[in-house]
């Protein structure tokens, strides 16, 4: 797929897949968004937990996985963090995204680049408080733990794109590796997708989006 790196609202860059008209974040802030969704509205509602665990539904330009790093070692946090990616990005465009330039902290270009630059299908120390395990998988294919992940990540194109990520059967993987009392964030809201993950189970919320999105959706597995 031929991918174009465009500049969004924030002055973050993400890129467009021009056949599909599609990006790999919201063009109204790439960076934003990641902060909004995946760590106010994810990390951080484990506000006491030392130890957590996430996995990603598509790595992408690793702007969570930075950001997550990121918040894990300013906040001497332990994450556990595993993502699934089918198409892994060139080094040419990584390094014409500019995330580290957004965060304050010297070391962030490098982070970012290791992100990147780490084996595939191991574990990664990434730094003193974030591993990271990247795997060369799709959704359809992989297998890992059941009840082993406090927080999904979920970044997958969108139901217009990817039909087949959005439904029943995919998510029910989401549900299985979640612990009871763990947690999906998204950047989606749509009513279908919703009424999905409430059949499987989930309480779902819907919270306010980030910018240029009025709702994002976070869901719990329950507890027995």
């Amino acid at each position: 797929m031929d991918r174009k790196i465009i500049v969004t609202q924030d002055n973050s860059k993400t890129l467009l897949i021009s056949e599909l008209n599609e990006t790999y974040h919201s063009t109204n802030g790439a960076y934003n968004e990641a902060i909004h969704v995946f760590i106010n509205a994810g990390i951080q509602f484990f506000p006491k937990k030392e130890n957590l665990k996430i996995f990603e539904m598509g790595f992408g330009t690793g702007l969570n996985a930075l950001l997550s790093s990121n918040y894990a070692l300013n906040n001497q946090l332990q994450i556990n963090y595993t993502s699934i990616e089918k198409y892994p990005l060139d080094m040419e465009l990584v390094q014409e995204l500019n995330y580290p330039q957004l965060i304050d902290n010297k070391e962030a270009e490098s982070l970012f680049t290791l992100l990147h630059s780490s084996s595939w299908g191991k574990e990664n120390k990434i730094n003193p408080h974030f591993t990271l395990n990247k795997l060369k998988e799709d959704l359809a294919s992989f297998n890992l733990d059941m009840n082993s992940f406090d927080i999904v990540f979920y970044d997958a194109f969108g139901p217009r794109v990817q039909p087949d990520l959005w439904t029943i059967e995919s998510l029910r993987k989401m549900y299985e590796l979640l612990v009871p009392g763990g947690i999906l964030v998204t950047y989606c809201a749509q009513g279908q997708f919703k009424r999905n993950l409430k059949s499987l189970g989930f309480l779902v919320e819907n919270l306010p989006g980030p910018p240029g999105k009025r709702e994002m959706t976070r869901a719990i597995k329950p507890k027995p």
